[in-house]
């Protein structure tokens, strides 16, 4: 596997943090349960990439020169531990499919891969559930590779195939036809970058995609395996997990800044976009002046926190650009250039990235990333468990701490906790993460009821007590 098939924010925050730490991700579907249709240490395994003396010059001509500690992380798939549910069981809303401990480079750099393995688990899903959805779903699929894909899974659910045709063309034509429609919007196809590549069901599918946003007049993508191919500009510098590290915004923001040329673009909602998020990115801007540094939104309610930006960056005196992601569609885009105008930006001071709406939307596939909302999250760093929150009420997006595992009730498949590794499961549990594997592929349709183990729930009280205590210095 190429070393660049993978988000150029992977690269920055390599650099910005401690690529040979020990650290710990899990992989999930925060929605719907579903049954594993793969053998998953084999499946990341397999993913594991391969370097080049010319990958690593690509980097480096895009600002993501890789210092030593990045090339030795990269190349230790020996310090690799998988522990995952077995082939042919099934999970439950929230509980960790996989998670994957190793130095932190190269357990980060899977995450875009690893969650293409959704597809694969709905495919498998539905196809043991409703046999006339599943021959709609894969009557025409975007490309070859996609089509092994399906294949493969419903060979290994012991389901035939139906019909198939591939029809990339149609695809790069709808995703060329999005693309337009926003930058129609926007005015100026530089004001639009792609970042679709953890909403693909493989690579393939989205080398297709990023043909339709060039032939668009987009020239800039997060995939940096797509940018090398097309010849386009990779992007990408800071995402949840490396706030996560560092265990506040100040501190995470400052390391980015400190540790690597270039801008920065600091992610707000990791605590929380307004009491933490904002006043620690403006400081900083405050601090260094003006020099093109940016903010982005992801979680909450964006033109609350956006009209909140606006007038602090007045009050301040500075002008943050403003990156704008996560959902974001043709009307949303519309509206949020209706309020640039509103607060007096100008439109080299705002820009936005579109991931599922380009990239699954025009798939023609129901079955997508957003629809199960499949995450892959860290969860510990050195010996030290960490969570992200968001600004969403109650824990639907909030992650789980620690080296989580799964406890099934026994006789009761719609009953899980989600425990830690180590921990003694409960009088009536058991463990089933890294248990032999078991089929029979039949999916759980009942109501599901999932938990926290008492160890895993002192773990997220005790980081959401020190959450409190930080924000608590904000109003």
């Amino acid at each position: 596997m190429s070393l660049l098939k993978t988000d150029g924010y992977k690269f920055s925050m390599a650099e910005a943090g401690w690529p040979l730490r020990r650290e710990t991700f899990y992989f999930a579907h925060r929605k719907g349960a579903g049954v594993i249709p793969f053998d998953a240490e084999k499946m990341v395994r397999a993913m594991l990439p391969s370097t080049t003396s010319a990958d690593y010059a690509f980097l480096a001509m895009h600002d993501y020169e890789m210092g030593g500690g990045f090339k030795a992380a990269i190349r230790d798939s020996a310090g690799l531990t998988v522990n995952a549910l077995p082939l042919g069981s099934t999970f439950l809303p929230r509980e960790p499919i996989v998670s994957i401990t190793g130095p932190s480079a190269l357990v980060s750099w899977l995450e875009p891969l690893v969650l293409q393995l959704h597809y694969r688990i709905q495919l498998a899903t539905l196809a043991l559930t409703d046999a006339k959805a599943l021959a709609e779903e894969v009557a025409v699929v975007t490309c070859e590779e996609q089509r092994e894909i399906a294949l493969e899974t419903l060979d290994a659910v012991k389901v035939a195939a139906p019909p198939m045709v591939v029809d990339s063309a149609a695809y790069v034509a709808r995703v060329k036809s999005s693309a337009e429609e926003l930058v129609a919007i926007v005015k100026d196809p530089g004001r639009v970058f792609e970042v679709g590549l953890r909403a693909a069901s493989c690579v393939s599918q989205h080398l297709l995609a990023l043909e339709g946003c060039n032939a668009a007049g987009v020239t800039r993508t997060s995939h940096v395996f797509g940018a090398h191919a097309l010849g386009m500009i990779p992007v990408g510098t800071m995402g949840h997990e490396h706030i996560q590290r560092y265990g506040s915004d100040t501190a995470a923001f400052r390391a980015m800044r400190d540790r690597r040329p270039g801008r920065s673009s600091y992610l707000l909602d990791t605590f929380d976009t307004v009491r933490s998020g904002i006043p620690s990115a403006f400081d900083l801007i405050q601090e260094r002046g003006e020099v093109g540094d940016s903010i982005r939104y992801d979680s909450g309610d964006k033109e609350a926190q956006y009209r909140f930006a606006a007038s602090e960056a007045a009050k301040r005196g500075i002008r943050p650009i403003q990156i704008l992601e996560d959902s974001f569609d043709a009307p949303m885009t519309a509206r949020f250039e209706t309020l640039r105008e509103e607060v007096g930006l100008k439109t080299n001071e705002q820009f936005y990235g579109y991931g599922g709406h380009l990239v699954a939307k025009t798939s023609g596939s129901r079955l997508t990333r957003d629809r199960v909302s499949a995450v892959y999250k860290l969860s510990q760093t050195a010996t030290t468990p960490t969570m992200k929150f968001g600004d969403e009420a109650g824990a639907g997006k909030e992650s789980v701490p620690g080296v989580p595992v799964v406890f099934r009730k026994k006789g009761h498949p719609g009953e899980g906790l989600i425990g830690q590794a180590g921990e003694t499961p409960p009088e009536g549990y058991e463990l089933l993460s890294g248990a032999v594997a078991n089929g029979p592929f039949v999916p759980w349709t009942g109501e599901c009821r999932v938990a926290l183990s008492p160890a895993s729930q002192r773990l997220t009280d005790a980081l959401r007590e020190k959450r409190g205590a930080m924000l608590g210095g904000r109003s």
